[in-house]
């Protein structure tokens, strides 16, 4: 029922200022988990998902992600010349033939809303992927994937949802939903007080929206933090087409904080293939200390 999704936005103008100084000069998505940057993983899991058009909506000071997902010849060059297969092959790999990257300058800083309107020239008319590189999720089947099948199955537009503390429910958009048809939404508030929200579900950052939602998000005005929320537009488009909440299958890391970050940074490190038993090793013996 659903279409194939072909285009992945990635809204990538945010300051990362919980990570200063660490990102005063290099962007929050190039903090690194192991050996690739959060940007990476984000357009990998895309890509598993069939985007073809990878859209990156960007800001002052993000040059790096551009320049990372660009060729450098010079550097493909030494690591032939010192025989370094293994690293050559994982930075050709990084954006696949037949995968388009487009940039597009968030000129200024609106909100989530406003840099995925942005991206309204590069989508056109067909339903697209929203990332947020911050929420990186670990699962079997990536999270894009398993939206994009719950898509093909009943069409709409589909949100990654999943249950939180009630006492945080101001830090999220919170849904409500109709258990009895397919979960589809019935509401979506932007950071309610707890004894506000409409439940727990909370809107985490995967999003398959449907086109429609530019029209939206055009009149939306400024709310929550005096910017354009996505939640809002969101809220206005369940009153005309359907919405789905979808509970993933996998792990979340929170790395837009400190905490998050250093979580996914133990898990990834504990399953990489090169480390992994090293480092668990090491995490034992500072743990028995």
């Amino acid at each position: 029922m659903g279409q194939k999704i072909r285009a992945a936005v990635f809204p990538v103008a945010g300051r990362g200022t919980r990570f200063l100084p660490a990102t005063k000069a290099s962007p929050k998505e190039m903090l690194p988990i192991v050996d690739k940057p959060l940007i990476q993983y984000a357009v990998e899991e895309a890509i598993d998902a069939g985007a073809t058009k990878l859209i990156f909506v960007t800001g002052s000071s993000k040059r790096a992600i551009e320049d990372h997902f660009d060729t450098d010849a010079e550097l493909e060059a030494a690591l032939v010349e010192s025989g370094k297969d293994a690293l050559l092959e994982s930075i050709r790999g990084i954006v696949p033939d037949g995968v388009t990257c487009i940039y597009i300058r968030q000129g200024v800083p609106l909100g989530l809303g406003h840099a995925v309107l942005c991206a309204r020239p590069a989508v056109g008319k067909e339903p697209f992927f929203v990332h947020l590189a911050d929420d990186l999720i670990r699962g079997d089947t990536p999270c894009l994937t398993q939206m994009a099948d719950e898509h093909e199955r009943h069409g709409g537009s589909v949100i990654a949802v999943e249950e939180v503390p009630h006492e945080d429910t101001s830090s999220y958009g919170i849904v409500a939903v109709d258990e009895g048809n397919e979960r589809q939404i019935t509401e979506i508030v932007e950071k309610p007080a707890p004894d506000e929200a409409p439940s727990n579900l909370a809107v985490v950052g995967r999003y398959l929206l449907a086109a429609d939602i530019f029209d939206k998000l055009q009149t939306t005005g400024r709310g929550a933090g005096g910017e354009i929320q996505l939640t809002d537009a969101i809220a206005d488009l369940l009153q005309e087409s359907p919405v789905y909440a979808y509970s993933f299958d996998g792990v979340r890391y929170d790395c837009g904080n400190k905490l998050g970050y250093l979580k996914a940074t133990v898990a990834y490190g504990l399953e990489h293939q090169e480390t992994g038993e090293a480092f668990r090793e090491h995490l034992r013996e500072v743990v028995d200390r």
